[in-house]
């Protein structure tokens, strides 16, 4: 279990940064889904993008991972308006099909999303974590 658990915290974290890199080379489509009641879109899709970056880094470093998957629970949740944004107001995006039944199963994932990162709240056995951290530059008497 441990194996796939970590397997996977790659996947979210590789997944996670990927799509916060996105925020910054093409926001606009971020900007479209945007709320029209929220300010400044483009510099939340920005906040939003660098805070995706930090999260996903942030589950690789053993010592912040919980805080971390915290942090992507608040973040999952923060962007949700503009997911239902996008389904109720049928913004129409390049590559993503404006159909009821892919926002049915768009709107829903976000709760998979959260559930997905709130697995890494619990506490892990950080030497068996996965890690961007080479376990060589640990010191074996660190406490985490």
């Amino acid at each position: 279990m441990d194996k796939q658990k970590e397997l996977f915290r790659v996947i979210l974290a590789i997944s996670i940064i990927l799509v916060g890199v996105s925020h910054f080379i093409i926001p606009a489509p971020y900007v479209k889904i945007m709320p029209p009641q929220l300010p400044a879109p483009l510099e939340l899709v920005y906040i939003s993008g660098f805070f995706e970056i930090l999260g996903g880094i942030g589950l690789l470093v053993p010592p912040v991972s919980q805080a971390a998957a915290w942090g992507l629970i608040a973040l999952f949740i923060a962007v949700y308006p503009a997911n239902i944004n996008m389904a109720v107001n049928h913004i129409k995006l390049e590559y993503i099909p404006d159909s009821p039944w892919v926002h049915a199963v768009r709107l829903p994932f976000q709760a998979v999303l959260i559930a997905w990162a709130w697995w890494y709240t619990k506490p892990s056995d950080r030497t068996k974590q996965a890690s961007i951290i080479p376990k060589s530059l640990i010191p074996k008497n660190l406490k985490w």
